[in-house]
């Protein structure tokens, strides 16, 4: 009979705790599956694939501040795993919120995995990298770039419904609107329940003036994903002014010398004028704009910086952005703000760093 190492044995027994995990896993039971993960590192500290699973564990239990730094150990034991790559750029770029340096961050671990990936040859992970690259570079306004990496991705895995809805995102924040209908409508030939899908497809519709059109399309996508795509918050005319009158009144006394010659309005939607105004577009979804020279950037010489600047902001998609009529008179403080930033001076880094994003 042959025996076996004690070494042997106790890499079984991790192997056996591990495939315990993973059935944890499997049946959504995250707080097991994350106990045991740790139990094994009290006997293998270093165990990539515990590290790995405790790490995920904790991102699925919301304990997120832990998760990241689970990653950062996971990645220190193993740095070329590639499913721990994977991981930890998930994380940062999908369930940090809007942390635009957690995103930077996972965007370079996508690089950095995508590259091993194809020297591995390992399609489907390079495909996974190019699709979570194209998301985080949609999700910092990198639009075009997102295209490349979706492109790519599709070129891997051309019946790729997360692709294809990704892409369509990137080109309807671009402002290329034909393109970006053709593909959410392919989308949903495929997938006919994709929420996401129905809600970008009732926005085109919406700007192109066709109401019942987009009404059909935000109805479907509200009933799909209810959490996700809520019915707008709608404030009739008088209430929405008056919190636009609110905000103007809460501006420091040292930013309303400069109001006198602002107007101030608010439209529906922002026109395609405004969108391609600048390179790249401004997307459909803003929130405001702000129209003008800002002050310490006018020339007396110059006729054009003597005209009145103006601020808009465009009710609808205020309305979308807010989930209560208390989010949203709050939303329309910080975005009256955010484009008198602009006004003073300040770009979107700026303003990004002063909470006013």
């Amino acid at each position: 009979m042959m025996k076996r190492t004690a070494k042997q044995g106790e890499a079984q027994g991790v192997d056996a705790r591990l495939d315990q995990v993973a059935d944890a896993f499997d049946a959504t039971d995250f707080e097991a599956a994350l106990s045991r993960a740790e139990a094994i590192l009290k006997d293998v500290p270093e165990s990539p694939e515990a590290l790995h699973y405790r790490a995920a564990a904790l991102v699925e239990v919301g304990r997120l501040e832990d998760a990241g730094r689970a990653y950062g150990a996971a990645l220190k034991v193993a740095p070329e795993d590639l499913e721990i790559l994977f991981g930890a750029a998930e994380f940062l770029v999908c369930r940090t919120g809007e942390d635009r340096e957690a995103v930077e961050e996972g965007l370079e671990w996508c690089a950095r995995g995508r590259k091993q990936a194809q020297k591995a040859d390992d399609v489907e992970l390079v495909y996974e990298f190019l699709l979570l690259e194209g998301m985080g570079l949609n999700q910092l306004g990198e639009c075009e770039a997102a295209l490349k990496s979706l492109d790519a991705a599709l070129e891997h895995m051309p019946r790729s419904r997360d692709a294809q809805l990704e892409r369509g995102i990137a080109l309807f924040e671009l402002c290329r609107f034909p393109p970006a209908q053709a593909s959410f409508e392919r989308v949903l030939k495929d997938a006919p329940d994709e929420a996401w899908a129905h809600h970008y497809l009732g926005l085109i519709a919406e700007r192109h003036g066709d109401a019942r059109e987009a009404k059909k399309r935000f109805t479907r996508a509200q009933a799909l994903a209810p959490e996700e795509l809520p019915p707008p918050v709608a404030l009739e005319e008088a209430a929405f002014d008056r919190a636009v009158e609110d905000a103007m009144r809460a501006l420091p006394a040292q930013v309303k010398q400069y109001m006198d010659n602002v107007t101030l309005a608010v439209e529906d939607l922002p026109s395609d004028e405004d969108l391609l105004g600048q390179q790249p577009p401004l997307s459909p979804c803003i929130l405001g704009v702000f129209r003008g020279t800002p002050v310490g950037e006018r020339s007396v010489t110059d006729a054009a910086d003597h005209f009145p600047a103006s601020i808009v902001l465009y009710q609808r998609n205020l309305e979308r952005f807010a989930r209560t009529r208390e989010e949203l008179i709050e939303q329309i403080g910080i975005t009256v703000m955010h484009e008198v930033g602009h006004l003073m001076g300040l770009d979107e880094d700026d303003l990004w760093e002063r909470g006013l994003d």
